[in-house]
């Protein structure tokens, strides 16, 4: 019989059980009939599930540990997957939370990061109706960039859920973890020769020239600049947990395992990003103590890159640019770049390419995830991408995101109190995303995915209260 009563936090939760398993049945006799392997993967996917609601703090830290041992397995489609997969949990984990009466614990900057995530969204709508520089069936390519991004907003959102349940030390502890599998196959990529490595571990060759012949490791991020990127973050983690450690040489041993794996990339521009992230974080708290260590850092850093014929090879090729030579103008420098095997003269000309295709389509651009299919390359600039792909509404989105979280992150600085592990994390984060920005003007940073998951969570912590007499007694259990 019905009544007038609300359905109590029980009932709605029984009937959503309910409901959920009559949906996996039906789903489960579908994929019997559609092939009866599915079937293997669906229960895997549902055990899956059940150790995830279980084990709640257990399973989204491990999820992220995990992310940075995904991207070798590209061609096979596991990071989308697990993008989807991370949704879905997190989407059934909030259903869930709210059908019991529990509250979801988000801040301000996720409803501005929800708010951000949702306007990209218009991209697709946009070029589903036909009204972008191309037409849809472009469609797949745009709405695989939005969940992309949607998958940080998630994983932003998961993170904070355990706020008040595990101690914001020991997550990123944890993060430590993910550098295991990304630093155990570089060193197999440098000790190796090449035929002795699975296949998805070889190195790839230089992307736009190949000087020597000469491969770069990528651990397993992929590509030897996202494997570049994903460690200059540890770095700036790494000097966090230097500073605030009573024992600090297994900090410093690794952070020289880090400087050694990030120039063994043979990234120049994470030499760039690397100068950048000392420069800030020895700002603030400026002696000639961290000066002269600041010095020495980036010396070594730059000893190691130029003691190579490659690395000598890369910072000459950097001084036969319109940048640092005076006798030789844009124009020239496009001209020169199919023959001269200059990879800053390729990205000149490449940018000139893509701005030329911008002004056909300038306010809205082509969608999200377009560049490649415009320009025939990836930008190699993500404020280009972002002109190309958003035109100017596009770009001065990107630009508001990059500014909220520069002005979230100084506020925390500012507000923290002196000293403490918050305040110097904020700092991290603020160089981190300094170097970031500095290094999207020639790379394609914004694609480097496991950056961003491992970036994001962390600047989701920081903004916890690390006081909170709950997080403390979890955290001396």
């Amino acid at each position: 019989m019905f009544t007038n009563q609300p359905f109590s936090p029980g009932s709605r939760l029984a009937l959503f059980v309910g409901l959920l398993g009559m949906g996996i049945g039906v789903f489960a006799g579908f994929l019997v009939g559609a092939n009866p392997q599915l079937l293997g993967m669906g229960l895997i996917a549902v055990v899956l599930m059940i150790w995830f609601f279980a084990k709640f703090e257990q399973a989204v830290i491990s999820l992220l540990i995990l992310r940075s041992s995904l991207d070798i397995f590209y061609a096979q489609q596991i990071p989308a997957a697990f993008a989807i997969g991370l949704d879905a949990l997190t989407l059934l984990y909030v259903t869930t939370q709210l059908l019991t009466g529990k509250a979801i614990k988000v801040d301000k900057f996720w409803w501005f990061f929800a708010s951000w995530v949702a306007l990209q969204g218009v991209s697709v709508i946009l070029l589903s109706l036909g009204g972008l520089g191309l037409d849809s069936s472009y469609f797949p390519e745009v709405i695989r960039e939005w969940v992309r991004l949607f998958s940080w907003l998630m994983a932003y959102l998961l993170i904070m859920q355990l706020q008040q349940r595990m101690h914001p030390n020991k997550i990123v502890n944890a993060l430590f973890l993910s550098l295991v599998a990304p630093l155990t196959a570089a060193t197999l990529q440098l000790i190796l020769p090449s035929s002795l490595l699975p296949p998805l571990l070889k190195p790839r060759a230089l992307a736009l020239t190949d000087i020597e012949g000469a491969s770069r490791i990528n651990g397993t991020l992929g590509h030897a600049n996202t494997f570049a990127t994903f460690l200059i973050f540890f770095l700036g983690l790494t000097y966090w947990k230097l500073e605030k450690s009573q024992r600090r040489w297994p900090w410093f041993l690794l952070l020289s395992v880090i400087i050694f794996f990030i120039v063994a990339t043979k990234a120049l521009v994470c030499l760039v990003m690397a100068s950048v992230l000392i420069m800030v974080l020895i700002a603030p708290k400026f002696s000639p103590v961290k000066l002269i260590g600041g010095i020495l850092l980036f010396t070594v850093i730059i000893g190691l890159f130029a003691s190579t014929d490659f690395g000598r090879e890369r910072l000459a090729s950097v001084l036969e640019t319109p940048l640092f030579n005076p006798d030789m103008d844009i124009s020239r420098s496009i001209l020169l770049s199919n023959s001269d095997g200059n990879s800053f003269n390729w990205r000149l000309a490449h940018w000139d390419t893509l701005l030329k295709a911008w002004r056909q389509s300038p306010i809205f651009g082509y969608g999200l995830g377009t560049t490649s299919i415009i320009g025939g390359n990836e930008a190699h600039n993500d404020y280009v991408r972002w002109l190309v792909e958003g035109g100017v509404v596009g770009l001065g989105l990107f630009l508001t995101f990059l500014g909220a979280n520069f002005v979230r992150l100084a506020k925390l600085w500012f507000s923290s109190p002196q000293g403490s592990p918050k305040k110097d994390l904020a700092l991290v984060l603020f160089a981190t995303l300094m170097a970031i920005s500095i290094g999207m003007m020639t790379e394609n940073i914004w694609s480097h995915t496991a950056l961003f998951y491992y970036w994001l969570t962390t600047s989701a912590i920081v903004g916890w209260d690390w006081n909170n007499s709950q997080i403390v007694k979890s955290n001396n259990k």
